[in-house]
C-alpha cells in the first residue's frame, strides 16, 4: 500500500504505515549524518560568502547523498553535467530572444519539450529534468525585469550553488563517512546468518527469548541482497567478474533465512541426530559468514554431511541443501561467464510509441497554464505553480497522485515548522550558530525521512526544500509570512492544474503494465513449483534459491505497480476499484501459493526416499497440473480476459497417502498432503477476470501498448 492509501483508511493505519517507514535500519543514521555534515558546511559557507540560493544548494545534497558511493557519485557526475547544460542553454536562450518574448516564450517551449521528452525515454533522465525545470524556472524572472545584466549573474549563481555544493557533498561522501556497497553486502549478509545463528541457538539450547524472523523481514533481506550485488559490481570489476559465484552465494543466503523464518518454534523431542543437525548448521553458518567476510571459498564443514536426511524437520533438510550445493559449486569446475549485455541509454520504442510525445505535449501544456495564471494574476510568490507542474509529471496516474501527495504533505510540515520559527525562533537569532541550531534539527528531518522507502522519501526532501525557501534565501532575519503562504499555494495549485492535465487529455495507466508483471509473477512461481525428479537425477539446489530472488523481486514489483494503480483516477470509479480489488486479490493468493511452493518443496526434498512410487507420482502429477494451470491464467491474464482454474482433483492422492501415513503414524503425518491440498485451492480460487476494461486510462493504455 502506498501512503495515500494508509492515509485514507484511518489513523490506526496511518500509524502503523508511519511507525513501519520511520523506524531505523542499517545504513540510515550514516545517510542522515552525511546529510547533515554537507548541509551544515553548505549553510555556513553560503552565508559567509553571500552565494545565493542556499535552498538549491540543499536540495541538491538531498539528491546526491545516497546510501553508497557508487550511487552518489553517479548522481553527482549527472548533477554536474545537467546543471551545466540547463545554464549554457539559458544563457543562449535569452542571447537570442531577451527582446522578442514571443520568440523567448516559443523558444522556451521547444526546449522544455525536448527536455521533458528526453526525460521520459532515456536512462539519463536526471540531466534533461535539470535542464527542463532551469529554463522554465528562469521564465518566472524574466518578467519581472529588463536587466539582462541581472538575469545573467542570477543564471551563473544557480551554476555555482548546484555545482559547489554537489562536489562538496562529494567530497564527504567520499573522504569522511564512505559508505562502499561491497561492505554494505557484506554487513547485509553477516546480519543475516547472525539472525539465523540465534534462531538456531534458540532451538538448541532455548536460551533467552526466541529471535522470529518474519516473512517480511524475508522479503527485505533478499530485495536488499540484490540491490547491493547489483552495486557492488557497478563498483568492483572483480565482482563483475565473480557474477554467477556471487549470486550464488546471496542465493543461498536468501535461501537459509527463509527456511530460519519456517522453523519451529521449539523441537518437540530433541533426539540427538536433530541436535548434531543443528549444531552442524551453526558451524556451517559460521563457516559461510568466515568465507563471505574473508573473500574466501567456502568449504562445508565435514559434520554436515553425516546429519542429512532423516531428522523429520522440512526446514533443517533445505538448510542442509541449500549449504551442500553452494560448496558443491565451489569445487566444481568455474561455469561459463554470461557475457555482459549492455542496456541502450534509449528506450526501445523511443521514436515509436507516442505515449512519450503525449507525456512530453500534456506536461508543456500543463506548464503553459501554470504561465498565464502567473502572469495574469500577477502574483510572484506563487512561481512554484510551474515548477510543480513538472515535478510531479509522471509516466503514469498514479505515480504522479502519489508524487504530488507527497510533495503537498512534505511542504505542509515543512511550512508549518518555518512558520513557528518565524514567529518563535527567530527574534532571538542574532548570529550563524543560531541558523544552524534552528536549521539543522529540521533538515536531519527531512533526511530522516529522505532516507526510507520511496513511498514516503520524496516528503522529507519537500520538508527540508520548503523550510529552506521559506526562512534560508536571505542573509538576514525573515518575518514576511505571505512567502510561506504563496509558495505552498503554488504547490496546491501546480499539484491540482498537473492531475487535471493528464488525468483529462490522453491518460496513461498502469493497468496493463500490472497484469503483465502479475502473469510474469505467476509463472515465475510455477518454476518453484515444478517437480524435483530426485529419483532420476539430483537437482542442484542452488537454482531455486536463485529463483526465489527473482520472484521476491517480481512481487516487490507488483506491490509497487499495485499501490500506483490504485491511485489512479477514473471517470468510472466503481469499476476501477473492482479491477483493483482483483489485482490485490492475485498478489495476495500468488504470495501465498509462492510460500506454500517453498514448503513443498523443502518437505519433498525431505521424505522423497521414503515416499512410495504411486504417492511421489501423484505429487508429481499434481504439481504438473498446477504449473501448466498457472502457466494458461497467467497468458489470459495478459489479455484481460480469464476465467477461474478449473478445479483439480486430490482424489487419486488422498487414498494412497492415507495408506503411506497409517503404516508409521508415529513417524509420519499429512504434512505433504496439506501443502499440496493448499497450493491448489489457492490456485483454484484465483478470481476471473473481466474481458473489457471500462476507464478511459486503461483503454488508452491498451491502444498504446498494443
Amino acid at each position: 500500500m502506498s501512503f495515500a492509501d494508509y492515509l485514507l483508511s484511518g489513523p490506526s493505519h496511518l500509524l502503523r504505515f508511519l511507525h513501519a517507514e520511520l523506524a531505523p535500519y542499517p545504513g540510515r543514521f550514516n545517510s542522515v549524518l552525511r546529510c547533515l555534515l554537507a548541509s551544515g558546511l553548505i549553510i555556513v559557507t553560503s552565508m559567509a560568502l553571500e552565494v545565493p540560493w542556499l535552498a538549491l544548494s540543499l536540495i541538491v545534497v538531498f539528491y546526491v547523498t545516497q546510501s553508497n558511493v557508487v550511487i552518489t557519485r553517479l548522481v553527482g557526475t549527472m548533477f554536474l553535467l545537467g546543471s551545466t547544460l540547463a545554464i549554457g542553454s539559458v544563457i543562449l536562450l535569452l542571447k537570442f530572444t531577451f527582446d522578442y518574448p514571443l520568440l523567448r516564450i516559443v523558444t522556451a517551449c521547444v526546449l522544455f519539450f525536448g527536455s521533458v521528452y528526453m526525460m521520459r525515454i532515456t536512462k539519463l533522465g536526471v540531466v534533461f529534468f535539470l535542464i527542463a525545470i532551469v529554463i522554465i524556472y528562469v521564465q518566472s524572472f524574466v518578467d519581472q525585469t529588463d536587466n539582462a545584466e541581472l538575469l545573467l549573474r542570477l543564471a551563473l549563481w544557480v551554476w555555482v550553488a548546484v555545482n559547489y555544493a554537489t562536489a562538496l557533498t562529494l567530497l564527504i561522501n567520499t573522504l569522511f563517512l564512505p559508505a562502499e556497497p561491497q561492505l554494505q553486502l557484506k554487513a547485509e549478509i553477516h546480519r543475516q546468518l547472525q539472525a539465523i545463528d540465534a534462531r538456531l541457538a534458540y532451538l538448541l539450547d532455548g536460551a533467552g527469548a526466541p529471535s522470529l524472523i518474519g516473512l517480511p523481514a524475508v522479503e527485505r533481506g533478499a530485495l536488499a541482497l540484490q540491490k547491493l550485488l547489483k552495486f557492488a559490481m557497478m563498483r568492483d570489476a572483480r565482482y563483475r567478474a565473480e557474477q554467477i559465484r556471487k549470486l550464488a552465494y546471496i542465493a543461498t543466503v536468501s535461501r537459509l533465512y527463509y527456511a530460519a523464518s519456517e522453523l519451529p518454534l521449539t523441537l518437540t523431542s530433541a533426539v540427538s541426530e536433530q541436535v548434531n543437525a543443528l549444531s552442524d548448521l551453526r558451524k556451517a553458518c559460521t563457516a559461510l559468514d568466515s568465507a563471505v567476510t574473508l573473500d574466501q571459498a567456502f568449504l562445508l564443514p565435514v559434520q554436515i554431511e553425516s546429519g542429512r536426511g532423516g531428522i523429520g524437520i522440512a526446514p533443517i533438510q533445505e538448510m542442509q541443501n541449500a549449504l551442500q550445493a553452494l560448496a558443491d559449486m565451489e569445487t566444481s569446475p568455474s561455469p561459463p561467464q554470461v557475457p555482459t549485455v549492455k542496456e541502450s541509454l534509449i528506450a526501445e520504442d523511443a521514436f515509436s510509441n507516442p505515449v512519450y510525445i503525449q507525456f512530453s505535449l500534456k506536461t508543456l501544456l500543463a506548464v503553459l497554464v501554470s504561465y498565464v495564471f502567473y502572469n495574469a494574476a500577477d502574483w510572484q510568490g506563487v512561481h512554484t505553480i510551474m515548477l510543480t507542474c513538472l515535478i510531479v509529471a509522471s509516466p503514469s496516474l498514479g505515480a504522479s497522485a502519489q508524487k504530488g501527495m507527497l510533495r503537498i504533505g512534505g511542504a505542509l510540515i515543512g511550512s508549518a515548522l518555518a512558520l513557528f520559527m518565524v514567529v518563535f525562533v527567530i527574534p532571538h537569532l542574532d548570529d550563524v550558530v543560531g541558523v544552524l541550531l534552528m536549521a539543522l534539527p529540521v533538515i536531519a528531518l527531512g533526511a530522516w525521512v529522505s532516507a526510507g522507502s520511496e513511498r514516503i522519501s520524496y516528503a522529507g526532501i519537500q520538508i527540508m526544500f520548503t523550510f529552506a525557501l521559506a526562512l534560508l534565501e536571505q542573509f538576514g532575519p525573515t518575518t514576511d509570512l505571505t512567502e510561506i503562504r504563496d509558495r505552498m499555494i503554488g504547490i496546491l495549485l501546480g499539484v491540482a492544474v498537473s492531475t487535471l492535465v493528464h488525468a483529462s487529455i490522453w491518460p496513461e495507466g498502469e493497468g496493463n503494465v500490472l497484469r503483465r508483471s502479475l502473469a510474469d509473477l505467476l509463472r515465475a512461481i510455477g518454476k518453484l513449483l515444478q517437480p524435483v525428479h530426485k529419483y532420476v537425477a539430483p537437482t542442484p539446489p542452488v537454482p531455486p534459491g536463485k529463483q526465489q530472488l527473482k520472484v521476491w523481486a517480481k512481487l516487490e514489483q507488483c506491490k509497487m505497480l499495485l499501490s500506483r494503480v490504485a491511485l489512479e483516477p477514473s471517470w468510472e470509479q466503481s469499476e476501477h476499484e473492482r479491477l483493483t480489488l482483483k489485482a490485490q486479490t492475485v498478489l495476495t493468493q500468488a504470495r501465498e501459493i509462492m510460500l506454500a511452493a517453498n514448503a513443498l518443496q523443502s518437505e519433498m526434498t525431505t521424505q522423497l526416499d521414503h515416499l512410495p512410487v504411486e504417492v511421489r507420482d501423484g505429487i508429481f502429477s499434481i504439481q504438473e497440473q498446477t504449473v501448466i494451470t498457472l502457466d494458461r491464467y497467467a497468458s489470459d491474464l495478459v489479455g484481460n480476459s480469464c476465467r477461474r482454474p478449473p478445479p483439480i482433483s486430490l482424489s487419486a492422492l488422498e487414498p494412497s497417502f492415507a495408506s503411506y501415513v497409517n503404516a508409521a503414524p508415529e513417524k509420519r503425518d499429512f504434512t505433504l498432503f496439506h501443502l499440496v491440498d493448499k497450493i491448489v485451492r489457492l490456485l483454484c480460487s484465483l478470481p476471473s477476470w473481466g474481458g473489457r476494461v471500462n476507464t478511459l486510462a486503461s483503454f488508452r493504455e491498451s491502444y498504446n501498448h498494443d
